[in-house]
């Protein structure tokens, strides 16, 4: 199959900016065997070599990055590995008790599994810390989604707490919100800086990283044969961890839902601007409605910023310009000022967007495409915890392990057939509009 199109992403990823520069990258740039080629370093693929390293540990890995680790949309995460229910095309995120129930123990397993990865690599707190998170709500409509979704977490039997207005001041500096429901299992990342210590950890002479090394043809000659603009690979089995563009290669068209959102950072803040905010120096707050704006205050590499996080945008081409970025960036601006008035002048670093895909009726493609031919995609919007779990299951399918959660993942129906393009991005548009004037003051 001829890959039909390579990533794009938009506007420098903020979170990757701020690290240190990287070693050069080694592009593959010769004709190679594996055993296993992973397609994809994000949170899948890593996450995939890792379990592969782990089931079969004398087989050889490879994996083949187009841009640099970081870049790509794992870097431009928001970074919360959410272990709850958070359905975003829900009302208030949860759904029924069982399914909720199972969508949680899966969500733990992945970031148990991550939080292995961050121990056995040695990652720093910033790249990886079990923080918890709060759904901060600025309306009274927020409010009462956030009593609604407690009442569902205590029939979970969940841990969670309500905080008032007064607390969210205390931890935030901002007077904007009149509550919020704490949750203590999210685990908070430095999107960027957790994928590339992962790939760092992940490297010995059983696994190989190739980076700026799009795959631009995957054949199946007996083997399977994936061509680089420079090199070559053939290889037993394949994981593809390449989310949305699984079309690109061939795979479920036309039942993927390719959506941008955004994400601003600021310039680092003064003694002084951190003093004006007061608050604590890291937090996380998810927005009661989930088309609402996402807040982060980070203090580590890089400095004392604020992330803002809002609007989504259907692409079924998978490439937005330079002109959405700059548009997106004037609502980020607008819902910075309303929250952080104290700190008029502050200017953004960078701004940035990143890809996701979604199905119509939430589900994942994890299993074998083909012979030999493994997916690992589809995150739904939730690519931490999500793309963590696919990476992983993918690789004990193809080595036969089985579990509550690969039973899960391979009984899911195939994602819904959407109409056809014109009318699904009018469709796609017009809700996302509509669910972001819904919201209000929670965008």
């Amino acid at each position: 199959m001829k890959v039909t199109r390579l990533p794009r992403d938009p506007g420098p990823a903020g979170w990757h900016c701020l690290l240190p520069d990287a070693p050069l990258p080694t592009p593959l740039e010769e004709t190679t065997t594996a055993d296993w080629l992973v397609i994809g370093a994000g949170f899948a693929g890593l996450s995939a070599a890792r379990r592969l390293s782990q089931l079969c540990p004398g087989d050889r890995v490879v994996i083949l990055e187009a841009a640099r680790v970081g870049e790509g949309p794992a870097g431009r995460n928001s970074g919360f590995m959410i272990d709850l229910p958070h359905d975003l095309a829900s009302e208030n995120y949860g759904g029924t008790l069982s399914a909720d129930a199972a969508q949680t123990a899966d969500n733990r397993r992945a970031i148990e599994f991550a939080a292995e990865m961050a121990a056995d690599f040695d990652l720093p707190k910033e790249a990886f810390s079990r923080s918890g998170k709060i759904n901060a709500a600025a309306t009274t409509k927020g409010q009462t989604h956030n009593s609604d979704y407690a009442r569902h977490l205590t029939a979970l039997g969940e841990d969670h707490e309500l905080l008032d207005a007064e607390h969210m001041q205390g931890l935030t500096g901002s007077s904007y919100y009149q509550g919020g429901l704490f949750t203590p299992g999210t685990a908070m990342i430095q999107p960027a800086l957790y994928v590339q210590s992962v790939a760092d950890g992940l490297r010995s002479n059983r696994v190989t990283l190739h980076e700026m090394s799009p795959v631009t043809s995957l054949k199946r000659r007996g083997d399977w044969v994936a061509e680089t603009p420079k090199g070559k690979v053939t290889a037993s089995n394949v994981i593809l961890a390449v989310n949305g563009h699984l079309e690109s290669f061939g795979q479920m068209t036309g039942r993927l839902m390719h959506v941008f959102t955004y994400a601003s950072m600021t310039e680092a803040l003064s003694a002084e601007e951190c003093t004006r905010l007061g608050g604590a120096p890291e937090w996380g707050l998810t927005p009661a409605d989930p088309l609402g704006t996402t807040v982060r205050r980070i203090s580590g590499t890089g400095g004392d910023r604020i992330v803002i996080r809002n609007r989504f945008t259907f692409d079924p081409s998978m490439e937005v310009d330079d002109r959405r970025i700059e548009q997106v960036g004037r609502d980020h601006d607008r819902a910075f000022v309303a929250r952080f008035p104290m700190l008029g002048g502050v200017r953004m670093a960078y701004r940035w967007g990143g890809r996701l895909c979604l199905s119509l009726n939430n589900v994942q493609v994890i299993g074998e495409l083909e012979p030999g031919l493994w997916s690992a995609c589809c995150q739904n919007g939730l690519g931490t915890a999500k793309g963590t779990l696919a990476g992983v299951l993918a690789a004990e399918a193809a080595n036969g392990v089985a579990s509550d959660a690969l039973r899960r993942a391979m009984s899911a129906p195939l994602p819904k057939r959407l109409p056809p393009t014109p009318l699904a991005r009018i469709g796609a548009s017009l809700r996302l509009r509509w669910g972001e004037a819904r919201a209000g003051k929670e965008l």
